[in-house]
């Protein structure tokens, strides 16, 4: 996935060229669409708590990329569940005939 930060007569230049195109198959619908629906000023500023990312980093002797890793993972605030993972049974073993 790529992504880019254009400015507003960027993105109506880029809009004006792909809805030039002849023929616009589902991959350029899905382009224009997604212009028309990208802006980047109604977005807010991802910010991330340093202080505390430091912190734990410190505490738990790992690297911040580590820490906001496992914050990321859990950004529902639900613990992690845990995975039951079941054996099947063991086939039994045929006995031996007796000689």
């Amino acid at each position: 996935m790529w992504c880019v930060r254009l400015s507003d007569s960027q993105r109506d230049a880029l809009r004006a060229l792909v809805s030039d195109q002849g023929q616009r198959g589902p991959a350029l619908a899905a382009a224009l669409e997604a212009l028309e629906l990208a802006r980047w000023d109604d977005l807010p500023e991802a910010t991330l708590p340093w202080d505390r990312v430091v912190e734990l980093a410190e505490r738990q002797g790992i690297g911040e990329a580590d820490v906001v890793w496992d914050l990321t993972g859990r950004a529902t605030g639900e613990p992690a569940k845990k995975r039951v993972v079941r054996k099947a049974p063991r086939p039994r073993r045929a006995r031996p005939k007796a000689a």
